[in-house]
C-alpha cells in the first residue's frame, strides 16, 4: 500500500487495539466462583474473546446462545464486566505509539466495533489511548453488525471519506469479510485473538501485521519514529 491510496484507517477494538481479554474472563470467572466452581486460566478465556458473551460463557459454562438460562447468565456477564471493564485492560504494546503517529501525520482514525455502546462508549471514554479518536461505530449503532459492511460504512460516512480511501484492520475473519464488503482496504492483526483453527491467509487481506507497530510501515507512510518509507 502507498500513501497516497487511503485517507482514514479504522480499526477493530478487542483483540486490534486493546487486549480486554482479562476482564472479559474475569467477568466470566467470577460467574463461576460465584457458584462454588473452581476458577479457570485466563488462557482458557483468551482465545474466545473476540466472541463476547457467546465466547465467554461458553468457556466458563460450555454454554451456546439456544440454552434456555443463556439470556439471564448474558446480563449477568455483562453487569459484571460494566463493573470491571478497565481493571485488568491495556492497549497491545506499540499501539499508543501507532496512534499517536497516526494523529501527528493529521490521519483520521477511528473503531468499528462489535461491542455494544453499553460498554464500548465507557471504555474509549476510560482510556486515554483514545483520545485522538475520530469515530467511533459500535454493534448496535446501526441495525447491522460485523461482517455486515455497513457499520464501516458508517464510519466512513461520519468521517466524510469515501469507503474507498480507508483501511480497516481487524484480528479476526468477520472484519476482513466486512472490509472487503464496504469496498476498504484491509489489513489482518495476526495478533489478536485468533482461535486455533484460524487461517489468516485464506483470509485474503491485503496485508497482515504480526504486531502494531507494523502498520504504518505497511501502509507506507513511516515508521513509529516517524522516518518516511
Amino acid at each position: 500500500m502507498s500513501r497516497d491510496s487511503f485517507d482514514a484507517v479504522l480499526f477493530d477494538l478487542d483483540g486490534t487495539l486493546i487486549d480486554s481479554a482479562p476482564d472479559l474472563g474475569a467477568a466470566a470467572d467470577k460467574m463461576r466462583t460465584d457458584r462454588g466452581l473452581p476458577s479457570l486460566p485466563l488462557e482458557d478465556y483468551r482465545s474466545m474473546a473476540g466472541a463476547g458473551a457467546r465466547g465467554m460463557l461458553g468457556v466458563a459454562f460450555g454454554m451456546q446462545p439456544d440454552h434456555p438460562d443463556f439470556p439471564a447468565l448474558r446480563e449477568e456477564f455483562f453487569i459484571n464486566y460494566e463493573q470491571a471493564m478497565t481493571v485488568r485492560t491495556v492497549a497491545f504494546d506499540g499501539v499508543p505509539e501507532l496512534l499517536s503517529e497516526l494523529v501527528r501525520l493529521e490521519l483520521p482514525w477511528g473503531v468499528v466495533t462489535n461491542k455494544s455502546v453499553r460498554f464500548a462508549a465507557p471504555l474509549t471514554a476510560a482510556l486515554p489511548l483514545f483520545a485522538g479518536l475520530g469515530v467511533l461505530v459500535c454493534g448496535d449503532t446501526t441495525p447491522y453488525s460485523k461482517p455486515h459492511p455497513e457499520p464501516l460504512l458508517e464510519a466512513a460516512r461520519r468521517l466524510g471519506v469515501p469507503p474507498g480511501r480507508c483501511v480497516y484492520v481487524g484480528d479476526d475473519e468477520r472484519d476482513i469479510i466486512a472490509g472487503r464488503a464496504a469496498g476498504m482496504r484491509t489489513v489482518a492483526a495476526t495478533y489478536g485473538y485468533l482461535g486455533a483453527q484460524a487461517d489468516t491467509v485464506r483470509w485474503a487481506a491485503d496485508g497482515n501485521i504480526a504486531s502494531p507497530g507494523a502498520l504504518l510501515p505497511l501502509l507506507g507512510v513511516s515508521n513509529i519514529s516517524g522516518a518516511a518509507l
